[in-house]
Parts: structure tokens; sequence; C-alpha cells
């Protein structure tokens, strides 16, 4: 796969609060194994670590038994965390609080190991390998549970100083509206997340509870309160997203997640986008590629760069 060739065998993970997803990847870029297995983040911190090393261990093994050498480890995980110190400040789906969790798994493994946030490990693969390659400036805006951003200016993805750039979800759009788990109320999670328009649906139609994609499909069909919700999370979503574009002026916005998957979400979000603005130029807007593999990619990516920031875009290195 281009962008991903070089040196020995790599692997990225991407530990999630429910599944471990993980791909193999060999000297020539082409990914040699794809493997899931259940997280079981209900466990205590360390446990999952264990459970971290045993899974990248058994990959390592069958390496090993093809012939190949395993020369470095990404690791993709939710939360605040350290990238050059390799650790987890906090992670609520996994329990982690100040867990040196690539210290960890490069000891018990003797491999390097190197630590990437989930969401900006998926933009970096959606750069290398996927929706935004050769754009320089983009939004990465995976919707799902919850919602958040990685922001690429410039060919680099931007963490902030804190690592805390991309946190959209957290912008409040209705001041006083749904309690956030942030502890603020009527964040755009709240309000345009998957996991929103489910219930906001529920809250207008008492009944069985549908899920997000189930909604989306009434409201393509014309269903006049699934229709409401909709526009209201469309409205929400491109709200923000024209606050963004007026600041910044990006090129992309890569749509992720599940709910990107829905029909008519990106003409209905550019539209939103457009009624908002004036002088400004609306973005682009793009499903993402790469799936739920982006943030195991992102990983891959991350352990063949050794370290080195991954350049993206028209700057970036030529890859075969």
């Amino acid at each position: 796969m281009n962008g991903l060739a070089g040196a020995g065998s790599v692997v990225g993970l991407d530990v999630g609060g429910t599944v471990m997803k993980a791909v193999a990847v060999g000297p020539d870029g082409t990914v040699t194994a794809r493997l899931r297995q259940p997280t079981e983040a209900g466990d205590a911190p360390i446990a999952i670590m264990e459970r971290v090393v045993a899974f990248l261990a058994g990959m390592r093994d069958d390496l090993l038994g093809r012939g190949e050498v395993l020369t470095a480890i990404g690791l993709a995980v939710p939360g605040l965390i350290d990238e050059a110190a390799g650790v987890v400040h906090f992670a609520a789906n996994l329990g982690w609080r100040d867990q040196e969790v690539a210290p960890f798994v490069a000891e018990r493994l003797g491999t390097p190991v190197y630590l990437g946030h989930d969401v900006r490990s998926g933009a970096i693969a959606e750069g290398v390998l996927g929706a935004a390659r050769g754009v320089e400036d983009f939004l990465f805006l995976p919707i799902g549970t919850g919602i958040a951003a990685a922001l690429v200016l410039g060919g680099q993805v931007r963490a902030g100083p804190r690592g805390l750039a991309g946190e959209l979800g957290h912008l409040v759009v209705e001041p006083g509206g749904p309690p956030c788990r942030c502890g603020a109320r009527g964040c755009l999670e709240t309000l345009a997340s998957a996991s929103a328009l489910a219930r906001r649906y529920r809250q207008r139609v008492p009944g069985p509870a549908l899920g997000a994609a189930a909604v989306a499909a009434l409201a393509a069909g014309g269903d006049g309160d699934a229709l409401a919700v909709w526009s209201a999370v469309v409205e929400a979503l491109g709200q923000v997203l024209a606050g963004v574009q007026s600041l910044l002026d990006l090129e992309l916005v890569v749509v992720g997640g599940g709910l990107a998957n829905s029909e008519g979400l990106l003409a209905d979000l550019e539209a939103a986008i457009a009624s908002r603005l004036t002088c400004q130029v609306p973005p682009r807007l793009v499903r993402a590629a790469l799936g739920d593999e982006a943030g195991s990619l992102g990983a891959a990516l991350l352990a063949r760069a050794g370290g080195e920031t991954v350049r993206l875009g028209s700057g970036a290195p030529e890859h075969r």
C-alpha cells in the first residue's frame, strides 16, 4: 500500500473502547494481516495493557513464522495523550490515567513503540492513503458515538501544545442544552453525534429505540419526525464547520464515522455550511476512504516513520 513501504514489517494497533483493530504491513507496503479482538475495557487498566501486549506478541510470532521481522509498532489510543513520552494521561473508555503505555509495551516485546491519538492517526492515514491525499490543509471529522476532529495545516497534524486541539465535539452550540460528559451543556457532541441523532428521534417518537442509521434512512425516505431531528443535526454541524472555515480557510473536510455513510449527509452539510458563509469559500466535503481501519493504518504509518513527523499533502515524499 502506497506510503507504508519501508525496511522490515510494522504493526499498527487501534485500541478502541470496544474492539482492538490491528494491521501488519510488510516491507513492500502490503497489508499482510488484519486482526480484531475485543478490548474488554471493563477490566483493570493493567489487564488491558497486558491484553494489548499479548495481542501484539501473537502478531509478532505470526510474522516470525513467515520469516518477517517486526521492526516497530504504532499504537493509536483515544483520550489525552503525550505522544513523545508514550503516556496516556486519560482515556475514559479504557480506564487509563497516566499510563506509560508505549514504554510498557516496548519493554515487554523488545520492539520500538510509537504512540498516537486515534483521531489524529486516522487523519494521517486519510492524508497519506485515503481521501485527503495531496491535500495540505484539511479537517478529519469522524462522527460516531461522539465527535472529535483532527486538524492538518501545512501538511502536519496539529495537536496543540497540550495535545488538546481538535475537540470540536465540545464546542458549545446550544447554551443550556443537553448535558455533556465534559461537564458543559449543549456541546456539539450532544446535538449532532450519531448517538444524539438516535436519542433525539426517540424523544420525539416513543417506542423501540432505533439506531442512527435507521433514523437517517427514515429521514431520507421523508419521515417527518426523522427529518426534523436530521435537520437539527445538520444545522448544528453546519454552524460549527462554517466557523472553522471562516477561521482557517480549509481546502477539504473529510467526514468519517458511521454517520458519514448516511444518504444525503454530505450534500445537506455542504448546503448548511454555504448558507452561513458570505465572502468565504466553502470547503469540499468528502467521505473518508479508509473506514474503521484509518486508526490502525495511521498507527502503522507512525511506526514506519520511527518517531519522525509524517508529512502530508503535496510536500510529502513520493511513494511507490
